[in-house]
């Protein structure tokens, strides 16, 4: 499926979108983390939720599951909130 990364990501991908694979939004994570280290991370904490200011949008609905299935999915959008003072 496509997955369109957030441009505060980009340093990991170097590019707007990605190609990833999986059954689940977990499985296509792990895939992306697999082709861009460390990407994962900045995503999921360590207790396998994902972070606060991440939203992930399956084919335009947000998912909040990393068990979501994703049969027949095409696309993936990845948002990242950005804060500051």
């Amino acid at each position: 499926m496509k997955v369109l990364i957030p441009s505060a990501l980009r340093s990991y991908t170097e590019q707007a979108y990605a190609a990833a694979g999986g059954d689940t939004l977990a499985a296509v994570l792990a895939e992306l983390d697999r082709s861009y280290p460390g990407i994962r991370f900045r995503m999921i904490d360590e207790q396998n939720r994902i972070r606060p200011h991440i939203r992930f949008f399956v084919d335009g609905e947000q998912v909040f599951d990393l068990a979501r299935r994703l049969d027949g999915v095409q696309e993936l959008v990845i948002v990242q909130a950005l804060s500051g003072g």
